[in-house]
């Protein structure tokens, strides 16, 4: 096993579904952009309410992903 630097980026993820479809929702886009993607850590979950019902999900995450050498 070779050792690993992993740098780690802040994101937030919206969905009107859940809160594990915000997640991936996150994940997926900065996948685009973002190559070797190997972890992620939910720092905070918060939704918006409109009319006694939750409207959307938000969930910021931080995720690591290996510098190349």
């Amino acid at each position: 096993m070779s050792d690993h630097v992993y740098k780690t980026v802040e994101l937030t993820g919206s969905s009107k579904t859940s809160s594990d479809e915000a997640i991936r929702c996150a994940i997926e886009r900065a996948s685009k952009t973002i190559r070797d993607i190997r972890w992620f850590n939910v720092t905070d979950v918060r939704g918006h309410v409109e009319g006694g019902h939750v409207a959307y999900w938000q969930v910021t995450l931080k995720v690591g992903f290996t510098l190349e050498p």
